[in-house]
């Protein structure tokens, strides 16, 4: 088995992954609270 060294992993692509993830995060609940702000205005 190979040696593993800490901290010499290469974790670019993991944190442009995460970097989307937030990103569709904080889309999706922005869309989310438009629609109900959009949906309490037209109830009214």
């Amino acid at each position: 088995m190979a040696e593993h060294k800490h901290g010499s992993m290469d974790i670019r692509e993991h944190e442009k992954t995460f970097a989307g993830f937030i990103r569709m995060s904080t889309w999706g609940a922005g869309i989310a609270i438009g629609v109900l702000i959009f949906m309490a205005l037209a109830n009214s």
